[in-house]
């Protein structure tokens, strides 16, 4: 596998909670030391944590953008798509990632799980911010995929389980 062209698709409140945006920014910054490209929606809260991170680590950032503008991305996306979707751009950006990370989320994040668990993507949910993340951490949302909703309680459990999913070990050594 070739971790360069492996993208992540970060999703959570774009109103969230200091602790969640400190968490998101790990994330990204992990996301973008593994060489993961960060694609986001573009917008405040998680989004912007999440690109600020990988941003700041050296890393590429995507904002997919409801609006149509691309000036109301936030400043951290690298590359910015401009949509003109609304809400339904939020399948565009499950599309775009070979694998999902929620951080809390309120409806617009559920409905992004939801296009995701129907895409066959693997989906990581960090718990301890709240939200959908927490709600649906280990669970099965239907018959449609016989795996779960792959449950991380810390940051530094979902490093391991999305490096594992990676294969980093087989590509560092």
């Amino acid at each position: 596998m070739n971790v360069s062209r492996i993208q992540a698709t970060v999703i959570g409140d774009s109103d969230a909670e200091p602790e969640a945006l400190t968490a998101a920014e790990t994330v990204g910054a992990i996301l973008a030391k593994m060489g993961v490209t960060v694609v986001t929606g573009g917008r405040g809260g998680v989004m912007e944590a999440a690109s600020k991170g990988a941003a700041e680590a050296g890393g590429l950032t995507v904002g997919i953008l409801p609006f149509e503008e691309s000036t109301k991305a936030n400043s951290w996306c690298k590359v910015v798509i401009p949509t003109g979707l609304g809400h339904a751009r939020n399948y565009v950006n499950i599309l775009s990632g070979d694998f999902i990370i929620v951080i809390g989320g309120g409806a617009a994040t559920l409905s992004e799980i939801c296009f995701a668990w129907i895409q066959n993507k693997p989906i990581f949910a960090l718990k301890a911010y709240g939200g959908y993340a927490q709600e649906f951490a280990g669970k099965q949302l239907d018959t449609l995929r016989p795996d779960v909703i792959i449950s991380c309680e810390n940051i530094k459990e979902l490093e391991k389980k999305v490096g594992d999913w990676l294969h980093l070990d087989d590509i560092l050594n």
